[in-house]
């Protein structure tokens, strides 16, 4: 069977492969980020084994330290929040747009990725809170908990949370 397009058929087709970026930035993206993530887990995992006082140094210590071991070679990530625990995990400037409308739902909970000059490109993945995350995160904390929090966060706002909340945002930046 010969297919012949006609030259405005052709100009729409070629038209629609050019307006898909040349990379995936998102599958990029999430791929950078599946490294920290999954460190993280492990280290939280580990931490509720020890007990949920533990699990809060995971997230304190441990989280900032693979993400600075994985934020080489102009590569930079992170995670933040609209309630934030720690202010050391301020978000970015390009990324509080994109935080604002996950948290204020004006936005679809999915992954994006979005230019930020200089040939440079972030994305950005919603954390969604799971049940274990409510331990130290969820409405009630037990005293212990809610004490060691306390004295590690004195301005904490991430508490208040129930299982399915938007608990924050894990986001990455790299080069083109």
């Amino acid at each position: 069977m010969n297919i012949r397009l006609s030259s405005a058929a052709l100009a729409v087709a070629l038209c629609a492969a050019c307006a898909q970026p040349a990379t995936d930035y998102k599958a990029q993206g999430a791929a950078l980020l599946a490294p920290f993530k999954s460190n993280l887990k492990t280290a939280l995992v580990q931490g509720m084994e020890a007990g949920p006082v533990e699990a809060i140094a995971a997230c304190s210590v441990q989280a900032p330290q693979i993400a600075a071991e994985l934020s080489v070679d102009g590569i930079v990530m992170g995670r933040s929040s609209h309630k934030l625990r720690n202010p050391e995990n301020a978000p970015p400037q390009w990324l509080e747009p994109i935080l604002d409308s996950f948290a204020d739902g004006s936005a679809n909970l999915e992954p994006v990725a979005v230019s930020v000059g200089d040939d440079r490109v972030a994305y950005v993945e919603p954390i969604m809170t799971q049940p274990l995350c409510l331990t130290c995160h969820g409405q009630s904390l037990q005293p212990e908990i809610a004490a060691r929090i306390a004295e590690a966060y004195p301005d904490d706002k991430a508490t208040g949370f129930e299982a399915g909340d938007l608990r924050g945002v894990f986001w990455v930046e790299f080069r083109y």
